[in-house]
């Protein structure tokens, strides 16, 4: 997601700064060479040892003569991106103020005006969030182009935010912003039809590749819904549900059944400008029973169709952008276009992602991005091909 950029991270006095290390090594593990910045009182908190080690690059923690803040954040300087994780209420008070009385904060306002990108992830007690000089310092900081990482309101505190909201949002400052305006929708995940208020029908579809595509499109600008189902039945060493619980790169709109999908995504995509068709939509459904079914009796199910969700707001929205997925399990890779070619002829989608329903709950996949002439093949990570995805999408709309 960082691939080749240059993060200056900038580390202020908040107890947060002991997460710094594990952020800097997220940082770098998603592709991005880092370089730390303190102030002496993050130094109180954790040592330039810790975060050279981090880094893997040396440590600014004062400005000599020569000007590291200029190195790093002027002109033609090295940053890609100024990210300062955590930022205390006194460091976004001096921001605002362009105060310049630590290496963090003259960084900042070097990065200001150079017109580098900044993010600022704060990290206080919440009474100090809350103060009207603090939220007035944010709003001015924000006017100027700054983006914010809404910090986590728990215990009294407003934590800074988690590494994966962090990183989204350095990926967003620093990228090209091809989808910046958009609006996608994305449905993900499994769906669920009631037998009974214990039993459902369901499939094994874990939602990682629509998260996958809602992550990039956020990266490259976009606004994201998703539209985001159950959580098949997966093994408990699998990630099959998202880490704590939290989607920091779109706004969720959770659903269980087919029914309730095909109506939260036709309100979603009353202004989309795209929609993308991720989830595994249960192909039928059951009228269930309002008591639980008592077991040891023979019992048959009458299973009915659902409707088709591309159909449906294909019928909706004639012009809109759908993009389709087609899981099979022959594994003949000519039947499989030859199915997601029908797919796409009948609904008039924009391409369709075609791959084997045996990657379903796995990190890896391989695919085929079918389009009516040609086709492109794709193996890698979900990730990666949530990527490339979002460069297509981006290839059709990104200039309207």
């Amino acid at each position: 997601m960082l691939e080749g950029v240059n993060v200056a991270l900038g580390v202020t006095g908040s107890i947060a700064a002991v997460k710094t290390v594990e952020l800097a090594h997220e940082l770098r593990r998603q592709g991005a060479t880092v370089r730390g910045v303190m102030t002496g009182s993050a130094q109180g908190i954790i040592h330039p040892w810790a975060v050279e080690f981090a880094t893997d690059n040396d440590v600014v923690t004062e400005i000599t003569g020569s000007v590291e803040h200029v190195d790093l954040c002027g002109y033609d300087g090295w940053a890609d991106v100024l990210l300062i994780a955590p930022a205390t209420a006194n460091t976004v008070g001096k921001i605002a103020g362009a105060v310049d009385d630590t290496p963090v904060t003259t960084c900042a306002t070097t990065a200001l005006g150079a017109d580098t990108p900044v993010v600022i992830a704060p990290a206080m007690h919440e009474p100090m969030y809350d103060h009207p000089g603090v939220l007035e310092a944010i709003d001015t900081v924000a006017d100027w182009g700054v983006e914010f990482v809404d910090p986590r309101i728990e215990e009294g505190k407003a934590k800074i935010a988690s590494e994966e909201a962090i990183v989204c949002d350095v990926a967003r400052a620093a990228g090209e912003r091809s989808l910046a305006g958009k609006q996608i929708v994305i449905t993900t995940g499994a769906t669920s039809e009631a037998v009974d208020p214990v039993r459902v029908l369901t499939n094994r579809s874990s939602g990682k590749m629509g998260r996958a595509v809602a992550k990039a499109c956020y990266a490259r600008g976009a606004d994201v819904t998703l539209v985001h189902g159950v959580v098949g039945p997966q093994p408990v060493t699998r990630d099959g549900i998202h880490p704590g619980g939290e989607i920091p790169y779109a706004t969720v709109r959770s659903v269980e059944s087919a029914a309730e999908m095909l109506e939260t995504t036709r309100e979603a995509c009353a202004d989309a400008d795209t929609l993308v068709s991720a989830a595994a939509i249960g192909d039928y459904t059951v009228e269930g029973s309002d008591e639980k079914i008592r077991s040891g009796q023979e019992l048959t199910l009458d299973l009915e169709p659902t409707p088709k969700l591309i159909d449906e707001l294909r019928a909706d929205h004639p012009e809109l952008p759908i993009v389709g997925f087609k899981a099979e399990t022959s594994g003949d890779e000519a039947a499989m276009i030859e199915q997601a070619r029908q797919t796409l002829s009948r609904a008039g989608l924009a391409f369709v992602v075609a791959n084997d329903a045996s990657v379903m709950g796995a990190d890896a996949t391989k695919a085929l991005f079918v389009h009516e002439r040609d086709v492109a093949r794709y193996e890698g990570t979900k990730a990666g091909l949530g990527g490339e995805i979002a460069d297509s999408i981006a290839a059709i709309v990104g200039d309207e």
